[in-house]
């Protein structure tokens, strides 16, 4: 029997001084993960979750604001989730023993665990409730521009997106994220701020946070193929836990894997076949698992020499040279352009054609 005492909190209104703490301070107002139900004009609910990684205090910052703001009732409803209080105290992204808040939600693997658990009782409070919209809000150790995420190519999905911003991510993997926990039950976006610290994040997370609660509803007619960037993840890299790695040509000698110090210039740009990702030494080794959970290394990454290059034309997206992140989470995943006018036809024709249309 679970021991665990991780339970949610639910709140009706503000908690009075709780707009007053960042993000390493909220262990002081809140017990632990909680959902604050926010009055508005109009119902349902906006859904925004924050700090699912202890990490990223955009998303909070950006809540901060955007209600130390007001002088006037929302728009409408809104209901926060505020994630891992315990890593974001230490600035963790989670803490050891923890499972990933983002890959824990109903769909993932870790049902079972506290974690799952709790994020379960969080879907099914907000199904019972009623949701207009779902927004997860986010940032990046490495350099990456801002961008939006979807897990379905339905016009409402894309309209909220591109709310955000032009260039739109679609992914199937990895499963056990908060948006695609809410995309059963309704439009829902998780929102890439760039990169952690940067306050040009914040103040766009909040403008958005902003224009999602104006809208009266979410548009279902399909999005101008012209105002999209399209981009699909169809591969997830790792640097095995078995295989020790450094930063820099000059860096540990017992690493296997050598990275380049500025590795992370090449998110979100188109890399050609040949391209040198990382120098090896002898037992060194990258790991590539397609959307569909398949070994792929082979298919993209080929020895020659002391480095592994690119077998196929592919666009990296958030490359890191945090240490921990790496190891929690992955290096970087792989991204190929979608064609908008192919990817929005295939998106009329329902769910099957939209994961065929992805691959």
């Amino acid at each position: 029997m679970d021991a665990s005492p991780l339970r949610l909190t639910v709140i009706e209104g503000l908690p009075e001084g709780l707009l007053g703490l960042p993000a390493h301070r909220l262990h002081e107002g809140l017990p632990g993960p909680a959902l604050i139900h926010l009055p508005g004009r109009r119902e349902p609910p906006l859904f925004v979750s924050v700090l699912l990684h202890g990490n990223e205090p955009v998303g909070w910052e950006a809540v901060r604001r955007l209600l130390a703001a007001r002088r006037t009732p929302l728009p409408r409803a809104l209901t926060l989730f505020v994630g891992n209080v315990a890593a974001a105290r230490l600035g963790l992204r989670r803490l050891p023993g923890q499972v990933d808040y983002n890959r824990a939600w109903p769909g993932g693997e870790h049902a079972h665990r506290p974690e799952g658990r709790l994020l379960a009782e969080v879907v099914e409070r907000m199904r019972r409730r009623g949701v207009f919209a779902s927004v997860d809000l986010h940032a990046n150790t490495g350099c990456n521009p801002r961008y939006a995420c979807v897990n379905r190519l339905d016009p409402p999905f894309l309209h909220l997106a591109a709310l955000f911003s032009r260039t739109v991510v679609h992914f199937l993997r990895p499963r056990g994220v908060q948006s695609m926990a809410f995309a059963e039950l309704c439009p829902a976006v998780t929102a890439e701020c760039g990169k952690v610290g940067d306050p040009g994040g914040v103040r766009a997370a909040q403008a958005y946070l902003e224009a999602c609660l104006r809208l009266a509803e979410v548009p279902a007619h399909p999005v101008p193929s012209h105002d999209l960037e399209l981009f699909h993840t169809v591969a997830t890299v790792r640097i095995p836990e078995e295989v020790p790695f450094a930063v820099g040509e000059n860096g540990d000698p017992e690493a296997r894997v050598l990275l380049p110090a500025d590795l992370d210039r090449w998110n979100f740009q188109e890399l050609l076949p040949g391209t040198p990702l990382v120098q090896v030494r002898k037992g060194g080794r990258l790991e590539v698992v397609d959307e569909t959970g398949r070994d792929a290394t082979r298919r993209y990454l080929q020895r020659e020499g002391e480095h592994l290059v690119l077998r196929r034309a592919v666009m990296p997206a958030m490359l890191t040279l945090e240490r921990r992140i790496i190891r929690q989470d992955c290096l970087c995943y792989f991204m190929e352009r979608l064609d908008p006018y192919r990817a929005l036809a295939e998106a009329g024709r329902g769910p099957q054609a939209q994961a065929g249309g992805a691959a």
